[in-house]
């Protein structure tokens, strides 16, 4: 079967291995968003890898995320997994004024680079790591990456890096503006980050609420 497959150009739909290799030489930063409450915009932004499929092989997406609202603030496609691209999107969610209180992201070689620590450091932002293995720890851009594939990715074919960078351009266009929110009372991620509307107290729960597991 494998060896039919890799004739018709098959493969399965799942995560290419070692997306979040580390570099033993680089400091590894303390997870610091265990049991802590997210109360509002800019408190958490958090950034992940994932890969994209295409007719002919794959690329690499990077995505920064509001933990609060949602929000995307950045991404970027590469087809190779070096830390240019994940600097580039740094570099674009701090092009506005706006600035977290903690960057969480995993223990990828991309990360803890110091151009990528250092960037954050210059801007006094705390830099916060997941543990080793604990997909958890990470939890809402783990949703969203969900969110991208199932609504987007695995429904089309993109033929190339240009056709893949411009559908998922509209995609995040669609889910910051767009797409409503139930753990958001049904508001839209843009709307929640530049305030535009309140939140109710139920909302603000479950915006804050992610799954801990020890």
């Amino acid at each position: 079967v494998q060896r039919l497959m890799q004739e018709m150009g098959l493969q399965a739909i799942y995560p290419k291995p070692r997306l979040s290799a580390s570099d033993r030489q680089h400091k590894v930063y303390p997870y610091l968003l265990r049991g802590i409450q997210v109360t509002h915009p800019d408190q958490v932004w958090s950034t992940d890898i994932t890969y994209i499929r295409l007719r002919s092989g794959f690329l690499y997406l990077v995505a920064i995320l509001d933990w609060f609202s949602r929000y995307v603030l950045s991404w970027r496609l590469s087809n190779t997994l070096d830390g240019a691209f994940c600097l580039e999107a740094l570099e674009a969610a701090l092009s506005g004024r706006r600035r977290p209180g903690i960057f969480n992201s995993d223990q990828g070689v991309q990360f803890t680079s110091l151009d990528f620590t250092g960037r954050l450091e210059r801007e006094g932002i705390r830099v916060s790591m997941d543990g080793r293995g604990r997909v958890f720890d990470n939890i809402f851009i783990e949703r969203l990456w969900r969110s991208v594939k199932y609504e987007e990715v695995y429904l089309k074919d993109y033929e190339g890096a240009a056709e893949a960078r411009g559908e998922l351009g509209e995609y995040f266009k669609f889910y910051n503006q767009e797409r409503p929110h139930q753990v958001l009372g049904y508001k839209t991620p843009e709307a929640v980050y530049f305030g535009r509307v309140g939140l109710s107290a139920t909302a603000v729960r479950g915006a804050r609420q992610y799954r801990q597991v020890d």
